[in-house]
């Protein structure tokens, strides 16, 4: 019996917190939309950036490769934080963990030389690399 009791009270505890919680969230939010301001203008719709007014469109289109460039680089990072967290316990892995960082350091580097075959590590257009590669001979 006492273990439904203390379930109990730490589910109206539970209860109590989010009671709180949106309480709270309800009582910021009223509170802005009483003082903030309700004053409309065109110069207050523009978008304002330290102290520039913007120049053109904030629709640039960049290319692909900024984003495979920065997708690569999340990926290979997350990699590099489960080698340290390997390189953290290598005492308690022994053998087995070497093995299995071996085995994912090698998964790593091909998946680099199969991007690096590719060309998706390139920046270059291909009409540049050859000129660039015309003028090395």
């Amino acid at each position: 019996m006492p273990d439904a009791v203390t379930t109990m009270s730490h589910n109206w505890a539970f209860a109590v917190f989010l009671l709180g919680v949106f309480g709270l969230i309800a009582f910021m939010l009223g509170l802005s939309s009483l003082l903030g301001s309700k004053a409309w203008g065109r110069s207050k719709n523009d978008p304002f950036e330290s102290g520039m007014l913007p120049v053109g469109s904030a629709r640039l289109r960049l290319s692909a490769k900024f984003y495979l460039v920065a997708m690569l680089f999340v990926i290979f990072d997350v990699e590099a934080l489960f080698l340290f967290a390997w390189a953290v316990s290598v005492r308690e892995s022994g053998w087995a963990g070497l093995i299995e960082a071996t085995v994912f350091i090698a998964i790593l580097l091909a998946g680099l030389v199969y991007l690096w075959r590719i060309g998706a590590l390139d920046w270059a257009p291909e009409g540049r690399r050859n000129r660039q590669a015309k003028l090395k001979q």
